[in-house]
């Protein structure tokens, strides 16, 4: 059964060609992108706009629009910017869950105010500011390592925790670590990147040298946690698909009074050696049920990265689950 058309007209004003044709984009590039994106037709005369489509799609499509063109008093619009709108916008596809929870919630930084995109992203936050323990799952670029570094930023600045601590299995994809130069703190400074450049957007490259000079913040391979107990820390574990089932329980166990623990992997790109079994892979059957713990999923939906990311993730999933089905 076909779901009923509906159509809405509406007028953006102030009535200001320059920014309509910025609204638009160039040859309406940007308005193909919502239709595209949306499954809406989108019209325009002057600055009265006609959307057709589904009822929720066309409500959806005109709070962008309307939201763009409040954004081009001030700014050049990007395919980008409309891509990250789209998210923000919620209901980005099935990847989305859950009602209104998280809703309203901003990070602050001293680098700036962090709003989460899209549901699961809100839900993200505000399970990391409810929970002692928590999950991120999902793959690259959907903003799960940024997210709880803001977080643990925050909590910093306001004094709730005394110091952070990053930590990241030093897996080696495809590469040798014996035969990478330098000491140990050389060797796997690569990947600890990820979590130096979100910290430097936040803090500053000076503040987080000073900091971590005075150990404030802590940025460690996953080794180097065993045999401590971690109070009053906000922790994160990053590419936790990486860690075995014995490193993972090790880490959960390292959880002092008073800390904050965010673990985040995308258990689909797992570097391990062959048979051997995932602790993020794992963990989330044996504590899917435990109280004070939460899991946040998310999909290609949820890419804040350039559309082309989401296809190549949703190609990659159809692929493997086709090769599951031929086996």
């Amino acid at each position: 059964m076909n779901a009923q058309v509906h159509s809405v007209d509406f007028a953006l004003e102030p009535d200001d060609n320059e920014r309509l044709a910025e609204l638009c984009g160039q040859f309406d590039a940007h308005l193909h992108q919502l239709e595209q994106r949306l499954g809406v037709e989108i019209n325009s005369r002057g600055n009265r706009f006609r959307i057709i489509g589904e009822s929720e799609a066309v409500e959806r499509a005109r709070g962008i629009l309307e939201g763009l063109y409040r954004e081009t008093a001030s700014e050049k619009l990007t395919p980008e910017k409309i891509h990250l709108s789209l998210h923000g916008s919620g209901g980005a596809g099935p990847g989305d869950t859950a009602p209104d929870e998280g809703a309203g919630v901003v990070i602050k930084t001293p680098g700036g105010m962090i709003t989460p995109r899209g549901r699961n992203q809100k839900h993200y936050l505000h399970s990391i500011l409810q929970h002692d323990l928590n999950f991120g799952i999902g793959p690259a670029g959907t903003g799960k390592t940024f997210l709880a570094v803001a977080c643990a930023v925050q909590a910093l600045e306001q004094e709730k925790v005394s110091r952070l601590v990053l930590v990241r299995p030093a897996v080696e994809a495809g590469e040798r670590l014996g035969f990478l130069p330098g000491d140990m703190t050389q060797k796997v400074d690569p990947y600890l990147r990820p979590l130096y450049d979100a910290l430097y957007e936040m803090l500053g490259i000076d503040k987080v040298a000073r900091l971590i000079e005075r150990n404030i913040i802590e940025v460690a391979p996953l080794a180097f946690m065993r045999g401590r107990s971690l109070n009053d820390a906000f922790i994160i574990l990053d590419e936790g698909q990486n860690t075995t089932v014995e490193q993972m329980k090790m880490f959960l166990t390292r959880i002092g009074f008073g800390s904050t623990a965010v673990v985040t992997g995308d258990i689909t790109q797992i570097d391990l050696p062959k048979h051997t079994e995932s602790g993020l892979r794992q963990v989330i059957d044996v504590l899917k049920d435990s109280k004070g713990i939460s899991f946040s999923f998310f999909s290609s939906q949820d890419v804040v990265r350039h559309p082309l990311v989401q296809r190549i993730i949703n190609a990659y999933e159809n692929h493997d689950r086709s090769e599951r089905g031929a086996s």
